[in-house]
């Protein structure tokens, strides 16, 4: 039922105050504030913990729980809002942004509202020490003129539907199996077949309202898909995430306020923290936890202003008795959204459309005069600070070269002078754990925020000798550690075509960058699917070609050899381009030798539309079949085999890949992980650590992704050739099976099942992995149409070795007829041209900081800012600022690099300052960045410190005011 805000009657005591909303509009909303500290773990009763998404590494922030020590939870307690006729593309969406930050005990308090459509949405999270409960409060203000109505949903994600994982209903508040506002509470377990059906995961409840009350509950929604549409089902995978949907109507300045609490325990059917419990104990325990909060809520803390907000408890439960609730008491909240804002209407000053153009086109219409590389360039820079900064912003982009423009303009001269090479004045992008000269190459981890290499990566190099353009650096999964999500010590990556789940992993910037129209074009990698799983997810294609078909020289690794480095594209034309400069011998890489004499030389030749006549397409048994039981997606890719055979191909099932190499258990292929940092740091000198564990146990990384410390070591020469002659008997075992079969291809999807949201933890998504990655042999990736959601999905085509060109045949024949790519428009719409806006500045990601609030500062020498205030002097018409840094060290000098970022422009200068002494570092402006500064105003500039010998990095920018 509806609640509306008013002045009258009983429903007074939940008013607060009208309040100055010009206030409420001041401030912004950051996607990763730089006050955060880090993804922080909460203990519960009994010793389980609650891993809580605050703001701070991997930049989450939206307050749900990722997991508990049981599973009880998987990406739980988060909010969506629906505002009626909104437009804010935060409408609907899993809500981020908070700024959570722990007190380090019990509280997680939002510093940043996040404003949908004129909502002001606020939450706090209240772990009680010793309890097994979090108390969710969210308060919702009307900072408009006007009443506003809206849907509230909480909930999220308590299983998923394989083994013995999926989560069922348990009970009600009332007992019966029917969710409705006479409950109050609703629990959930994960049965087995044992004696007693113990829940093989923790149990949980969800409170959500005094039982009876009507404003407490509309209906339960199903939370991944969409729970303002979407019943929650009673099986499937979908039934896993409950969504608990209340409507409000908010008068002009005031604020209505929902309390929810989650209860969870400990596996009964399986040993966790030492111990089994007793079947259904667990169970009990939670539900009468959750009987007694729906009756007598616990209020510590909050204060009678707060409680007089809520709407879906009654007064007599929350200790109220009316009186209290007058305008004075009220007047305690008065500044309770300051500081949101709206994100911005964007708009583009280049007057050509990028969006869904690839370079075939883009390269046409700069031959022709259509456009020019400065437009273009313009055109992607404006989109990424329109889409991916502020307000839910994807996050696909870590930075941007700071000469994007300038490299434009040279690209537009050099093309006018005769220029003819096949990439003049095309903008790609690089996943952030490919070398680039003029930028950081950090990773993902704020381990290596600020590092840069020397040299840019076999395939960039490339690159730029055929005159691309590299445009900034994607993110990803923090050193490609992860294939179901993207987190990184930078924030998270979304999804382009829903911003509330996972891209996939881990090359999901590079994959949600390239189709949100931010790039023509952009590197990733693979070790097992991040190629094909985020191509997959957002409509794109890709090629995971043979082993050794490009080099990795110059990539950060996540498993020697294994590791492919290969481009994700907007068609097939493009990505065959993209191969004839990028796939040949890197005289330097000898793990690239594998290839030699059998790359194509034109890849375009291969591209035909009779290319799969008279071919057989393979469908393994299984191939299409989700692990988590849905048919959303394997029913749109079962309707797309019948485009093969009007391709010209016969379709087969066969039986599943069945002949992994018996090495596998018995041979010695030594630690491939190891190996490969050792490698990168030899051919990386300047780097700033010296051991493998230095990096893969360092404290800067994910917290939940963090490797161990100890000393390990490498693979010995023969190892190395073990594991290269498995890898080769495994592509020998993947033909014979194709032969014994009579199959030209393989068939694989990219995706099985609908994506879940980003909040979660692995599997986000029904996974079946070709052999590609394991062997070596290659598959292409294209995209064949959407689920009746509206979501992507695709293909690979899986082949023998040295079979990969024939693939982009077969995958181009295919797509020729199919058309299957779609576009994000719905996210990422085409920006509305003006001439005359001024080009927002795009900020480098900043990254989170490891350690909760009050931590000792780590020992050593670092640089710092001595000085918040920096005087300027202007000199035909560009101004130099003075900056007063300092060196924290009791005995050696400090040694770095200063970086200051204005206005978008980054600037650089080395120092040098003696242990406890002082310096002065002047730094010259543009005559763009030097506007304010001409005319006597305050300009705000961010400092970052990259720490050479011995000297640490800053990972936060320390925000310093300049003045004439």
């Amino acid at each position: 039922m509806a609640h509306t805000t008013g002045r009258q009657g009983a429903l007074r005591r939940r008013l607060l105050p009208g309040i100055a909303v010009a206030a409420l509009a001041a401030g912004t909303v950051s996607l990763v504030p730089g006050t955060a500290e880090a993804w922080n773990s909460v203990p519960t009763s009994g010793g389980d913990t609650w891993g809580v998404h605050d703001a701070a590494n991997p930049g989450i922030d939206t307050g749900s729980v990722r997991n508990t020590a049981g599973n009880a939870l998987q990406g739980y307690g988060g909010i969506r809002v629906d505002v009626e006729g909104g437009t804010s593309r935060l409408n609907g969406i899993l809500l981020r942004g908070f700024g959570l930050t722990y007190d380090g005990r019990e509280t997680f308090t939002t510093t940043t509202g996040v404003n949908v459509d004129g909502i002001v949405v606020r939450r706090e999270l209240v772990v009680p020490k010793g309890e097994s409960y979090g108390r969710f409060f969210d308060t919702f203000t009307n900072s408009t003129k006007k009443p506003i109505t809206l849907q509230v949903a909480f909930g999220g994600q308590l299983g998923y539907d394989t083994g013995e994982n999926q989560s069922e209903l348990s009970t009600t508040g009332n007992g019966d199996e029917t969710i409705d506002a006479a409950d109050g509470w609703a629990s959930w377990h994960t049965p087995t077949t044992a004696a007693g059906n113990p829940s093989q995961n923790g149990p949980s409840a969800t409170v959500f309202g005094t039982p009876g009350r009507e404003e407490a509950l509309d209906r339960v929604g199903n939370f991944l898909l969409d729970p303002f549409t979407k019943d929650l089902p009673a099986t499937g995978d979908a039934a896993n995430h409950p969504g608990f949907v209340t409507t409000l109507t908010v008068e002009p300045g005031d604020t209505a306020s929902l309390l929810h609490y989650v209860v969870t325990g400990l596996p009964e059917g399986r040993a966790v923290l030492g111990a089994t419990r007793p079947a259904g104990s667990e169970v009990s325990r939670v539900e009468q936890l959750a009987d007694s909060l729906a009756a007598l809520p616990a209020t510590d803390g909050l204060s009678t202003a707060e409680l007089c907000s809520v709407v879906n408890f009654d007064s007599g439960a929350l200790g109220l008795a009316g009186a209290e609730c007058d305008q004075a008491t009220m007047k305690e909240l008065v500044n309770l959204a300051k500081g949101s804002t709206l994100p911005k209407a964007p708009a583009t000053t280049s007057s050509y459309d990028v969006v869904g153009k690839t370079i075939t086109q883009l390269v046409a219409d700069m031959r022709t005069g259509k456009t020019s590389s400065q437009q273009i360039v313009r055109a992607y820079l404006d989109r990424i600070a329109a889409y991916d900064r502020g307000p839910g912003g994807l996050n696909s982009v870590i930075t941007v070269a700071p000469d994007a423009m300038k490299q434009a303009r040279a690209a537009d001269e050099a093309r006018k002078k005769g220029d003819k090479r096949p990439f003049l004045g095309i903008p790609v992008l690089a996943k952030d754990i490919i070398d680039t000269k003029d930028m950081p190459t950090t990773g993902g981890s704020s381990a290596f925020d600020g590092y840069q290499p020397k040299t840019d990566a076999f395939q960039v190099d490339l690159m730029r000798k055929a005159g691309a353009i590299i445009l900034g650096k994607a993110n990803l999964a923090e050193f490609a550690n992860d294939g179901h999500f993207s987190p990184n010590g930078f924030g998270a990556v979304w999804n382009a075509f829903d911003p509330s789940r996972s891209p996939i992993g881990s090359s999901g910037g590079t994959a949600v960058a390239l189709a949100s129209g931010f790039a023509a074009a952009a590197w990733g990698t693979q070790t097992g699917d991040s190629l094909w799983g985020p191509a997959g997810a957002a409509s794109l294609y890709s090629l995971r070609g043979t082993d050794g078909m490009q080099s990795s020289g110059g990539t950060m690794p996540l498993t020697f050899i294994q590791d492919y480095v290969g481009w994700i594209s907007q068609s097939l034309e493009d990505l065959a381009l993209l191969l004839d400069v990028t796939a040949v011998d890197n005289p330097a890489d000898p793990i690239d030798d594998v290839a030699n004499g059998h790359r194509p030389t034109d890849w375009s030749s291969y591209l035909t539309a009779d290319a799969l006549e008279g071919k057989v397409i393979g469908v393994p048994e299984l191939a299409l079949v989700d692990p988590f039981g849905t048919t959303e997606v394997t029913d749109a890719l079962k309707a797309k085999l019948a485009v093969f055979e009007q391709a010209g191909a016969t379709v087969k099932v066969i039986p599943e890949f069945d002949d992994v190499p018996t090495e596998w258990k018995t041979a010695d292929f030594g630690n491939r992980g190891y190996e490969g940092w050792l490698q990168w740091l030899a051919e990386h000198p300047d780097a700033p650590y010296t051991k493998p564990e230095e990096i893969t146990g360092n404290d800067k990384r994910v917290p939940y992704q963090v490797g161990s410390t100890a000393p390990a070591t490498g693979m010995t020469a023969q190892e190395i050739k073990n594991f290269q002659d498995y890898r080769a008997k495994y592509r020998d075992n993947v033909a014979t099976w194709m032969d014994d079969n009579g199959v030209d291809a393989v068939l694989y999807a990219t995706e099985l099942s609908e994506i879940h949201l980003n909040d979660s933890i692995q599997p986000s998504f029904g996974r079946k992995d070709p052999q590609s990655s394991a062997a070596g042999v290659p598959t292409v990736i294209f995209p064949a149409g959407t689920t009746e959601n509206g979501n992507p999905v695709g293909f690979q085509l899986q082949g023998k070795e040295f079979q990969d060109a024939e693939l982009l045949g077969f995958a181009y024949a295919f797509d020729k007829i199919a058309k299957g790519r779609v576009l994000p428009l719905d996210v990422t719409p085409r920006l509305a041209y003006d001439a005359d806006a001024l080009p927002d500045p795009i900020e480098d990601l900043e990254p989170a900081e490891p350690g909760k609030p009050g931590a000792p500062a780590p020992a050593g020498k670092k640089l710092t800012v001595l000085s918040k205030k920096a005087p300027a002097k202007v000199r035909n018409g560009r101004a130099t600022i003075s900056l007063s840094v300092g060196c924290a060290s009791a005995s050696a000098g400090c040694t770095g690099t200063v970086k200051v970022k204005v206005r978008g422009k980054t600037y650089t200068k080395k120092v040098t300052v003696r242990a406890g002494g002082q310096a002065v570092v002047r730094i010259k402006l543009s005559k763009f960045t030097s506007a304010k500064l001409r005319k006597g105003k305050k300009q705000a500039v961010k400092v970052t410190f990259t720490g050479k010998a011995g000297t640490k990095s800053s990972t936060k920018a320390v925000k310093v005011v300049a003045k004439r």
